[in-house]
């Protein structure tokens, strides 16, 4: 895909996270593998508002180019990208109940089988760090692991897919997952499934449509 193209899903997908109430004002951000490096939202401008000529170009050593600064959190995009080459996209969202999880820093157990979406039996939640920091991506990459998603404890969840369509879908089953967990607990403690369980869903979903 060449750059213009690309620099537009990236802005686009921004938007999608608020019409999808994932992020409110500028919380959360995009990116996408470009080339050596990637394109990534930037930093402060509301997510409802990024245009394609504000996405910044980063490289792999953390160098960016333009006038605008890339997202404070661009080192854990980098990291997931230099990890894992078979990620494409990385999609960041403070969404209501993954943050509400996330500040009980408790990871989402197998309630139900979509948590293998995420591309396991749980949904871990990384230790928490100080946004923008090195100490918050070396969490995440050890929170994640091969997964595709993770939340981010005080913070959020980030979600990986091999385009940005998939990432977005991850992050929105992700917040899907939370609230009805959240909702279950409040009836009481939820059943979950066995591991055998689990491992169906996983083999089934080598073929379902958020496969990465």
């Amino acid at each position: 895909m060449d750059e213009m193209n690309l620099r537009k899903q990236v802005a686009e997908t921004s938007v999608r996270t608020v019409q999808e109430r994932l992020n409110r004002v500028s919380s959360g951000n995009v990116s996408a593998r470009f080339e050596s490096g990637f394109l990534v939202t930037p930093s402060g401008v509301p997510s409802a508002e990024v245009r394609l000529e504000q996405v910044v170009f980063v490289d792999m050593d953390g160098g960016w180019v333009g006038e605008l600064r890339p997202s404070s959190e661009w080192r854990f995009h980098r990291d997931l990208y230099a990890a894992r080459p078979e990620v494409g996209a990385v999609v960041h969202v403070h969404s209501p109940f993954a943050v509400s999880m996330a500040c009980l820093r408790r990871g989402i157990p197998p309630f139900n089988y979509m948590i293998a979406a995420a591309g396991g039996k749980t949904i871990p939640c990384a230790d928490y760090a100080t946004f923008g920091t090195q100490v918050l991506s070396d969490n995440i990459l050890a929170a994640m692991g091969s997964l595709r998603a993770c939340l981010m404890a005080n913070h959020g969840q980030v979600a990986v897919g091999r385009d940005l369509q998939q990432a977005l879908a991850v992050a929105i089953e992700v917040e899907s997952l939370c609230e009805q967990y959240w909702r279950a607990c409040q009836l009481g403690e939820p059943v979950l499934l066995t591991d055998a369980e689990m491992d169906a869903a996983l083999a089934a979903f080598q073929s379902y449509g958020v496969n990465c």
